[in-house]
C-alpha cells in the first residue's frame, strides 16, 4: 500500500505544478473544469488540486480548477457560466447553495455539458440538476454520526464555530449534531468568519459567556486553526471535548497532542481523482457507475495517525 502511495506522489510531482489556478495535464484529451466554492485562503482545497492534477496525469486529459477569491456564491455562480461557455467535456463542481447554483448547473447540462457534483450538495440534488452522480460526504448524515459518538462520550452540550455561515451546507454539520446529540441547535452555531483573529476572538468570548459549554465542533482547519490558539490561550486545551471536520497539519497536531479528540475525514482526495475517472471513462467507453460515491464520513483519532499526519494537506 504504501509503495502505491509512494507512486502516486512521485506522479503528481512530475505532474503539472497542482497549486496553480489552471493546471493541464494533457492538452490533447478531454478538457474538465473543477468550481468550487473554496476562497483562495483556505488551504484545505490543495488536496483537491493534488487529486485533479494526478487524474488528469493519469487520464491523459486537460484539467482546470477555478473558485472565487473570497468564496463568494454568486461569484461562483457566474464562473460556472463562463466555465459551461467554454464548451468543456465536463464541468466537477461543488454545490454549496443549491438555489444560487441550480440554475447555472442546469444551463450547463442543457448545454451538452455533463456534470458531476462533488464535495457539498446531495446525491438528490444532484439528480435533480441532471448531474451525472454525486461523489462527497452527506454532510447532515456526518454531523448526525459525530453527535452520537459525542452523545456516547457524555457531551451534553456544544460550541458549533461556523467559519462560513452563507453555505448552507456548513449549516447542516451543526444541525446533525444537535440532532445526534438529541438537543436543539438554538445559539450553539456561532457565526464566526473566516478571519483567523476574530475566529479566536468570538471563541474565547463564548466560552467565556458559557461556561458550562461540554464541547466544541469546528467545520474544518479555517476555523479549528484559530480555536485550538483560543483554547490554548484560556488554559482549556485538552480539558474540552474537541471534534472538527476536515483535516490539516494543525488538526493532525492537535489530535496528536490530545487537543482534539477525532476529526472526520470525507477523503477529498477521492472527490477530485474520482469524477476525473469516471467522466474519462464515461466519454471514452460509456461506461457509469450505477451508484454515487459516500467519501465519508470517517473518524480519524489518535490511533491511527501514521499515514494521515504522512500526507495531512496533500492527499488526506
Amino acid at each position: 500500500m504504501k509503495s502505491l502511495v509512494k507512486k502516486l506522489i512521485l506522479a503528481t510531482a512530475i505532474a503539472a505544478a497542482p497549486f496553480m489556478v489552471a493546471t493541464s495535464a494533457s492538452a490533447e484529451g478531454e478538457r474538465y473544469v473543477l468550481v468550487s466554492h473554496a476562497p483562495d485562503s483556505d488551504t484545505w482545497w490543495n488536496t483537491i488540486k493534488n487529486a485533479l492534477a494526478l487524474a488528469g496525469d493519469q487520464m491523459g486529459v486537460e484539467v482546470e480548477y477555478r473558485n472565487p477569491p473570497t468564496g463568494d456564491i454568486a461569484d461562483m455562480a457566474r464562473i460556472i457560466e463562463q466555465a459551461a461557455a467554454s464548451a468543456p467535456n465536463g464541468i466537477i463542481t461543488t454545490l454549496a447553495d443549491y438555489d444560487v447554483l441550480k440554475g447555472p448547473i442546469m444551463a450547463a447540462v442543457d448545454s451538452g455539458v455533463d456534470v458531476i457534483i462533488m464535495n457539498t450538495g446531495t446525491a438528490e440534488q444532484a439528480r435533480e440538476v441532471g448531474a451525472l452522480m454525486y461523489v462527497g460526504q452527506p454532510e447532515y448524515d456526518a454531523g448526525y454520526a459525530a453527535g452520537l459518538r459525542a452523545k456516547g462520550d457524555g457531551v451534553g452540550s456544544f460550541l458549533c464555530v461556523n467559519h462560513s455561515i452563507q453555505q448552507p451546507t456548513l449549516a447542516d454539520r451543526c444541525q446533525g449534531f444537535a440532532d445526534g446529540l438529541g438537543i436543539e441547535l438554538g445559539n450553539a452555531m456561532l457565526d464566526s468568519g473566516a478571519d483567523p483573529a476574530e475566529i479566536k476572538n468570538k471563541v474565547q468570548a463564548f466560552l467565556s459567556a458559557n461556561p458550562d459549554t461540554d464541547a466544541i465542533l469546528t467545520l474544518g482547519p479555517v476555523s479549528a486553526d484559530p480555536t485550538i490558539l483560543a483554547l490554548e490561550e484560556n488554559g482549556m486545551a485538552g480539558d474540552i471535548y474537541f471534534g472538527t471536520f476536515d483535516l490539516g497539519d494543525e488538526i493532525v497536531k492537535g489530535i496528536k497532542a490530545g487537543v482534539i479528540e477525532w476529526g472526520i475525514d470525507q477523503q477529498p482526495f477521492l472527490q477530485a481523482y474520482l469524477p476525473v475517472v469516471v467522466m474519462a471513462n464515461y466519454h471514452r467507453y460509456g461506461v457509469l457507475p450505477g451508484n454515487n460515491v459516500n467519501s465519508g464520513p470517517g473518524f480519524i483519532t489518535a490511533d491511527a495517525l501514521e499515514m494521515v499526519e504522512m500526507y495531512a494537506g496533500e492527499y488526506r
